[in-house]
């Protein structure tokens, strides 16, 4: 038994790393960031896949799932749902791009914002738990540069596969394992501008 379970764990962890995450500029250029103190950020959710579903067919059949076990716990988990956005998952991103970028002098905001990153979920797998066994969360984001001023876009970026798990394997709500995709998304792209923009941290 013991050795059962071990095995499954180990492919469990072989299927969580499988899929990479990637980034990769679609157009234009990064160099605008060099000059920059403050980027701002807005988020949208237009058209979104969730597994194999449209959003819509997925959180209708998930709330009517939950109902069906007790009254009014669908309602609550749809509520949930779409109030993660705000609570949780945006936060999240922001809150781990300042972590990085805020080491190279620049930070998540509105006042004295140039530019703004347009942020798209275009995919959400929202991932399962069952102790033994798990599927990590992950999400897709499309990310539109922009100039404030004038409207202009000067470049475009896509996000794949950004995709964590709580080491400890505790992360049995969907709300708190899509969080944390988010939180690796505002990472990986902090450190990818920081890179690609050759970007140098500020001396103490």
């Amino acid at each position: 038994m013991k050795k059962t379970i071990t095995t499954l764990l180990l492919l469990s962890c072989i299927t969580a790393f499988s899929f990479a995450q990637s980034i990769v500029m679609t157009s234009g250029t990064i160099d605008f960031i060099k000059d920059q103190q403050v980027i701002q950020f807005t988020f949208s959710y237009d058209e979104v896949l969730v597994g194999k579903l449209t959003e819509s067919e997925y959180v209708d059949k998930k709330s009517s799932e939950y109902n069906a076990k007790e009254e009014g716990k669908g309602d609550q988990w749809k509520a949930a749902w779409y109030g993660d956005r705000k609570e949780r998952f945006e936060p999240k991103f922001l809150e781990l791009f300042d972590k990085y970028m805020s080491e190279v002098g620049i930070t998540a905001g509105t006042e004295g914002a140039q530019y703004r990153i347009e942020i798209n979920t275009d995919f959400t797998e929202p991932g399962w738990n069952v102790g033994v066994m798990r599927q990590n969360a992950s999400v897709d984001l499309s990310c539109k540069v922009k100039k404030i001023e004038t409207g202009e876009q000067v470049a475009s970026i896509r996000i794949r596969n950004a995709s964590a798990n709580n080491f400890w394997g505790t992360d049995f709500t969907s709300g708190y394992r899509v969080q944390e995709t988010y939180a690796k998304a505002g990472r990986e792209l902090a450190k990818f501008f920081i890179k690609k923009a050759k970007l140098r941290k500020i001396k103490d």
